[in-house]
């Protein structure tokens, strides 16, 4: 435990700057700041950045949508963008069409072969939510992590330094306000960057889980409507073999 001398007290006593407090503190106790710093501002990167890859993925995703119902073939979207998908959207279509393809080149001889068409087509595209979502929720753990952990990073330092503090002031035999008043304040000091860096990214945590989820819902729906679609074309090639294999979304046909 670190040691702090009258001559260091005295001084403290007159300039209580935050920049002073953070000098002063013990070498644990500017640990636990600068971690909780660094903590903070990897938060607020975080939060920018998923910010700005939400308010894409919503976007390319209008645009997508747009394209799928204009009714136009979904053979030639998926050759514009299914194939190599730059967004969400298009990969859980890409990957549906995908499937799709394989098993119409296989042709539906039965109702079996109709029934594990649809299975398939749904477990790609549920296989493709789950990996785009995994990738926009990158480094959302880390944000619940700090969001809980940081106070009591904070309230470690502080009880640290207010040890050192009273350690000091035993052994100087003095309890003035003006000499046990910086040690204080510097242990304190440790919470309140805890909390400068938990109360960010708590609330960052939840408003980006809620708009994540109801991305993911977004994904998830699309998934359901077009593969109500594919199973009508997969019915319809079924009973018409003659037919050649092509999607399309007009009026969800």
């Amino acid at each position: 435990m670190g040691n702090v001398t009258a001559s260091a007290l005295a001084p403290a006593a007159h300039d209580l700057s935050l920049w002073s407090l953070f000098l002063m503190a013990d070498w644990v106790v500017k640990a636990v700041m600068i971690g909780l710093l660094l903590a903070s501002v990897w938060v607020w990167a975080i939060v920018f950045e998923k910010l700005a890859s939400l308010r894409r993925a919503r976007r390319a995703a209008d645009a997508f949508e747009e394209r799928f119902w204009s009714g136009g073939s979904l053979e030639d979207l998926h050759a514009r963008e299914g194939e190599t998908p730059s967004h969400p959207m298009a990969a859980v279509f890409g990957a549906a069409m995908r499937e799709w393809k394989r098993s119409a080149g296989r042709g539906f001889a039965s109702d079996l072969a109709v029934t594990g068409t649809k299975e398939r087509l749904e477990r790609a595209m549920n296989l493709a939510i789950q990996r785009e979502m995994e990738r926009m929720e990158r480094w959302m753990v880390f944000l619940a992590t700090v969001g809980s952990a940081a106070p009591f990073i904070g309230l470690f330092g502080t009880v640290w330094g207010i040890m050192n503090s009273f350690t000091a002031i035993a052994g100087m035999q003095n309890t003035n306000l003006a000499v046990v008043a910086p040690g204080i304040a510097e242990a304190l000091f440790a919470t309140a960057i805890g909390l400068i860096a938990a109360i960010p990214a708590t609330v960052a945590y939840n408003s980006l889980s809620t708009e994540l989820g109801r991305f993911g819902g977004r994904l998830e729906g699309f998934a359901a409507e077009f593969s109500a679609i594919l199973s009508r074309q997969t019915e319809s090639v079924a009973t018409e073999p003659a037919r050649a294999p092509r999607a399309t979304a007009a009026a969800g046909d």
